[in-house]
């Protein structure tokens, strides 16, 4: 096995998820993971231990989900661009470091292979019923970028553009990957490093006595300096002012709050990613995501031979969620089919936004194993009537 200069592995593979994420995170250019070894998500790290001596670069197996989500924070503030990964319980244990990185504005990468729960429950198979907890697993007021990956090769894609957004946002980004997928081995491009776009880290060039760490231009994201650069500064998950000192006011915590959230809804339009196939002229269009939504292209594929109209809208960036377009399709169709390993977390997304327009029809399944894809169709084909 052997890597261009930057670590990246380059030319055609055949390679899993988890091994295609921990490719992707390489070519990001992370050089430190921390993480706790937990079913289905082993093997990224397996995968970045195994790779990371190549580059210089540091991995820890920590003693638990709670002191690796605190460790990857740490490496961050000290330079390095730093991820995590877990499933199921242990995506629980590091909510709060979730909350504390979207606070701090600290920039990594969380990776969720997700499996069934609650609780222990499916530690080798599949499910999507982490995608809510995603959004609202913490406690307080914040915005999140979560991704999902339907493929191997999206596994290293859309890994380097968590990366990226995490970077230019200042803030921690999910990538909600799923068993199927992780466990899933395909053909996986990956380009020489030159050819591999990353978006640089937010570094201020300001002097020592002209630098505030939480000041912000228009994109209201604070540029970041290392410890070791020379500057003096204060990080805490307490309620700040512009310096990062504690500041305990009503008015401080409107202004913070307000500034966290609007950097991410602001940007909601350019964050996402989807992709759309027959909408104009549908009359049922089919929302998913991960795993589902490659199960779902054959129900829509059979719905179409039986004369229905069905367009597809597929969620690469689940967190913002698209409502905007949502809406618009609303007005345009009979009704939305949302198949998810769930019992209706997204679906719930998808009537919101529609507004009453059309008609959502879930597909919940409990996880364990996906759906058939008849199950889909026939919500399809009484969406249709």
């Amino acid at each position: 096995m052997t890597a261009d200069p930057k670590g990246v592995l380059t030319g055609i593979h055949f390679l899993d998820g988890d091994f295609a994420c921990a490719e992707g995170c390489l070519a990001a250019g992370a050089r430190f993971a921390a993480g706790y070894p937990i079913t289905p998500s082993t093997e990224v790290v397996e995968r970045f231990a195994q790779r990371i001596p190549l580059v210089g670069g540091t991995f820890i197996q920590m003693e638990d989900e709670l002191a690796a989500s605190i460790a990857i924070q740490g490496a961050v503030w000290a330079g390095a661009k730093a991820f995590t990964v877990t499933s199921g319980p242990g995506f629980s244990l590091m909510m709060e470091h979730i909350g504390y990185a979207a606070m701090t504005e600290t920039p990594c990468v969380f990776v969720n292979v997700q499996r069934g729960g609650p609780s222990t429950g499916l530690p080798t198979l599949p499910a999507q019923a982490d995608m809510m907890q995603a959004r609202w697993g913490s406690h307080g007021d914040y915005e999140i970028i979560a991704l999902s990956p339907s493929s191997p090769q999206e596994c290293f894609d859309l890994t380097i553009r968590a990366f990226n957004l995490s970077e230019q946002y200042r803030t921690p980004v999910l990538l909600m990957m799923d068993e199927c997928v992780g466990h899933m081995t395909e053909k996986v491009v990956i380009p020489p490093a030159e050819e591999i776009e990353i978006y640089p880290r937010r570094l201020t060039n300001k002097p020592p006595e002209a630098f505030q760490p939480y000041e912000t231009d228009g994109d209201l994201v604070p540029e970041m300096v290392h410890a070791g650069m020379g500057y003096r500064f204060h990080i805490t998950g307490l309620t700040h002012d512009e310096r990062g000192y504690p500041a305990m006011s009503p008015v401080a915590q409107d202004k913070l709050i307000r500034r966290i959230t609007a950097k991410i809804r602001n940007a909601a339009e350019r964050i996402s990613m989807r992709e759309e196939e027959g909408i104009d002229g549908a009359e049922v269009v089919v929302v998913s995501y991960g795993i589902t939504a490659r199960v779902a292209q054959r129900s829509i594929e059979l719905a179409r031979r039986k004369g229905v109209r069905v367009g597809k809208l597929r969620l690469l960036t689940v967190w913002p969620f698209p409502d905007w377009r949502v809406r618009e399709i609303a007005k345009q169709v009979k009704a939305f089919v949302v198949p998810e390993l769930n019992m209706g977390q997204i679906a719930r997304e998808v009537e919101r936004a529609s507004c009453g327009a059309a008609r959502t029809v879930p597909v919940p399944h409990a996880g364990g194993t996906v759906h058939r894809p008849e199950q889909i169709l026939e919500a399809i084909l009484e969406a249709a009537k």
